[in-house]
């Protein structure tokens, strides 16, 4: 009788810690949940191997997993949400320079708030994925583009990838509001480039 209540609690403590460990991202299924699209990217780049892909992923949870990500004071938003909308300005001019500055500008606005410092773009990346793993692969695409020789096409794309990581580190909660800020409609959101493109697509038409 006693064996057998020992058994049945040592059953429940394992059961509990699984859950537990699958809540917090553990396992294969709560490292997929978590990560999504990131998870399908580390298995490709493993070859297919899940289980070396998920160790990858498992050990980004472990280093960053507990990162406190820092809310931004109301000034340095704004400055920030003015220097994207110049750089956006920028691209029709010079593509490549604005990708350059777009790749440079997430790198301080990420460690602004309170990721690894750019310098250690690799490390900065990882953590990224960890708490932004929709979005990071817009910051992968824009560095990699910035460093090459792509056609305006291939740097429109990574830059409107791009901005989708750009707006999630830019509208969390900022330091003196104390309530989540969301960026209003006049926020620069339709990009010089997206209306060239469709005016573009119009005259062709005629």
């Amino acid at each position: 009788m006693f064996t057998a209540v020992i058994i049945a609690v040592a059953v429940i403590v394992v059961a509990a810690a699984l859950f537990a460990g699958l809540g917090r991202g553990g396992g294969g299924r709560g490292l997929k949940r978590r990560f999504g699209p990131e998870y399908d990217r580390a298995v490709a780049r493993h070859d297919g191997d899940t289980k070396a892909a998920e160790r990858e992923l498992g050990e980004r949870v472990k280093r960053h997993g507990s990162l406190d990500e820092q809310p931004l004071p109301h000034e340095a938003r704004e400055q920030y949400v003015a220097q994207w909308a110049g750089i956006q300005k920028q691209f029709v001019e010079s593509p490549q320079k604005a990708v350059t500055e777009a790749d440079a500008l997430l790198a301080r606005l990420a460690k602004d708030r309170g990721f690894p410092d750019g310098e250690q773009f690799e490390e900065q990346a990882a953590a990224i994925s960890v708490h932004h793993a929709d979005h990071v692969e817009g910051y992968l695409r824009v560095h990699t583009v910035a460093r090459g020789q792509d056609d305006t096409e291939e740097m429109r794309e990574a830059m409107v990838e791009a901005r989708g990581l750009f707006d999630a580190l830019i509208t969390e909660q900022s330091a003196d509001s104390g309530r989540r800020r969301q960026q209003s409609p006049d926020d620069h959101r339709h990009t010089p480039w997206t209306r060239s493109r469709h005016h573009a697509k119009g005259s062709g038409t005629r």
